[in-house]
C-alpha cells in the first residue's frame, strides 16, 4: 500500500480537523457529532490498518472532519480560527512528539491499556475515555506550547467533558502522525493547497 499520496494526506488531514472540531463542539456545546466522536477515538486502537480510511473506520466517520477542512481552505479568510489554532497546534506538538521516546513509550503503554478496557467496557466508556486523557496529560500536554482549550466553563469544569476533549486531543494528535507518515509536511500543506482542495471536494462526493 503506497502511503504517500494526496489522498491519504487530505484523509489524515480531515482526520486533524475533525479533532478539532469535536473539542470545539465539546467546550462550547457540552455536546458532540456522535459518529465523528466514534471514528475519531476509534482511531487510537487502530495501528496497524489495511489503508489510510480503514484507520477510521470509513469515509462517513471522517464527515465532519472533511467538511470542516473544507470550509477551512475555502477562500483567503480562516472561517474558524478557533479551530484552526487546534489543528496547526496539533502538527505543531507532533513534531516534536517525534524526538521523544520516552513520551511515545507512555503513549504506547496508554493504548495497550486501552484495548484491554475496550474489550471489558467498551471503547467510549468513561473508563477507557479517562485512560486516554492521562494518556494525554501525561505525555501532550507536557510539551510547549501547550493547548489551550476556550470554551464554557460549565462544560469545561465536567471531568467526563473534560476527558473527552483530551482524549479527541490525543487522537488528533493520532492523524497528525497519520499525515506525516503520508508524506505530509508544512510545505506541502502550503504548495499543494490547490491539490488538497481538489481531493476534499473527490471526498465529499463519496460520503
Amino acid at each position: 500500500m503506497q502511503l504517500n499520496t494526496i489522498t491519504n494526506q487530505t484523509i489524515a488531514l480531515a482526520g486533524v480537523a475533525q479533532a478539532a472540531a469535536l473539542v470545539q463542539q465539546l467546550a462550547t456545546k457540552g455536546t458532540y457529532d456522535q459518529d465523528a466522536f466514534e471514528g475519531s477515538i476509534s482511531s487510537l486502537l487502530k495501528i496497524d490498518s489495511g489503508s489510510v480510511i480503514d484507520v477510521y473506520g470509513s469515509l462517513s466517520a471522517l464527515k465532519l472532519g472533511i467538511n470542516q477542512l473544507n470550509l477551512q481552505m475555502m477562500g483567503l479568510k480562516i472561517s474558524n480560527p478557533e479551530q484552526a489554532r487546534y489543528s496547526a497546534s496539533l502538527i505543531f506538538l507532533e513534531n516534536q512528539l517525534t524526538s521523544r521516546k520516552d513520551l511515545l513509550k507512555i503513549i504506547n503503554t496508554g493504548i495497550v491499556k486501552a484495548q484491554t478496557q475496550s474489550e471489558h467496557f467498551g471503547l467510549f466508556h468513561e473508563n477507557t475515555l479517562a485512560n486516554f486523557s492521562e494518556t494525554y496529560q501525561n505525555t501532550i500536554s507536557t510539551l510547549q506550547p501547550r493547548i489551550m482549550v476556550n470554551g464554557n466553563p460549565d462544560y469545561l469544569s465536567r471531568t467526563e467533558t473534560a476527558n473527552k476533549i483530551r482524549a479527541c486531543l490525543l487522537a488528533g494528535i493520532r492523524s497528525a502522525i497519520l499525515w506525516r507518515q503520508c508524506g505530509g509536511t508544512r510545505w506541502k500543506f502550503l504548495f499543494y493547497r490547490k491539490k488538497i482542495q481538489a481531493e476534499i471536494q473527490e471526498l465529499l462526493k463519496q460520503i
